[in-house]
């Protein structure tokens, strides 16, 4: 891998979907669907299907799941060289989808591997040259790794562009522990993506508008909200942008707007605006990245699970 790829550090979580039940009214059991999931891998599987140079920055543990994870990052064509074989287990998830696809996740996330990182370990994982460092969801923000990562961003932000992306979880994490640590993550990144979901969680009833200005205050340049089915709300600098959502057939939401991240990251990297502080980033090019974002993830939206379309996926 060279200066252009794009590194993505963060947890690989398995996915689990309930399925029907097996046929056998004697013994009460659910069916489970395993798929390999996690914010930050979803984002890496999906730039390196889109043609970005990918590097994945994770734990991984040596369990069924983790094998599972190796195989479908590295079929996606994802660099592993950075990547740490961990001893404990893995994070796992199970999704129960609502009649809009939508899913309700529960979490099976103590001890597992993702949250592990060592000074040590991130400084190795990450020595590689990079164009831009995407990072957030559960391993920014968890014990004990998390800390490590904030002060990896801020080494980082010396050579690279900075990308975070928060994925509130509040069954794991206080969102008001989130809202904390959002100045100091922000006065790193140059980018900092959120659903509204998110913004909702962290800050109440603050519209998309005063929300990317309180963003900006604490130093992120560029702040994007998706909005789910309303299409997606940028602001560079103050300059605004709103961007609607193609129209697509809804098989569920899971990992869309993780793919959307990396359509928009593909997009800057496209145009040669990663690499620094956006210094040259104008408003067609925010507008291509909206734009290339939204139909990657309603390709996603389009497909059971976090399954990311491939650069040629979209042509057709």
């Amino acid at each position: 891998m060279t200066a252009e790829s794009i590194a993505v550090l963060g947890e690989c979580v398995a996915d689990a979907f309930v399925t029907p039940a097996p046929d056998d009214p004697g013994t009460p059991a659910i069916g489970l669907e395993v798929l390999p999931g996690g914010g930050p891998a979803n984002t890496a599987v999906a730039l390196a299907r889109l043609g970005t140079p990918t590097r994945f920055l994770g734990r991984l543990s040596s369990d069924v799941f983790g094998r599972l994870f190796r195989t479908h990052l590295t079929a996606s064509g994802v660099d592993l060289a950075g990547a740490v074989a961990a001893p404990e287990p893995s994070t796992l998830a199970v999704a129960d989808l609502d009649e809009d696809g939508r899913a309700d996740y529960s979490f099976h996330a103590e001890g597992t591997a993702d949250w592990g990182w060592t000074p040590d370990e991130l400084a190795a994982a990450a020595r590689q040259p990079m164009r831009c460092l995407h990072t957030g969801s559960l391993a920014l923000v968890r014990a004990p790794g998390g800390a490590a990562i904030e002060d990896l961003l801020d080494e980082v932000r010396e050579r690279a562009t900075v990308s975070v992306d928060p994925n509130v979880r509040p069954l794991l994490v206080d969102p008001a522990t989130v809202a904390a640590r959002l100045p100091r993550w922000c006065a790193a990144a140059d980018i900092l993506r959120l659903s509204d979901d998110d913004l909702e969680h962290l800050l109440p009833g603050t519209g998309v508008e005063r929300a990317a200005d309180t963003f900006h205050g604490y130093g992120a340049r560029l702040v994007v909200v998706t909005l789910g089915g309303e299409g997606v709300f940028a602001s560079l600098d103050g300059t605004r942008f709103r961007v609607p959502t193609p129209p697509t057939e809804v098989v569920d939401t899971v990992g869309a707007g993780d793919s959307f991240m990396a359509g928009l990251l593909h997009s800057l990297s496209e145009d040669g605006e990663l690499g620094g502080r956006l210094e040259g980033l104008g408003k067609a090019g925010v507008e291509r990245a909206l734009d290339f974002g939204t139909r990657v993830a309603a390709a996603v939206c389009a497909v059971r699970g976090a399954n990311p379309p491939w650069a040629g996926d979209l042509t057709r």
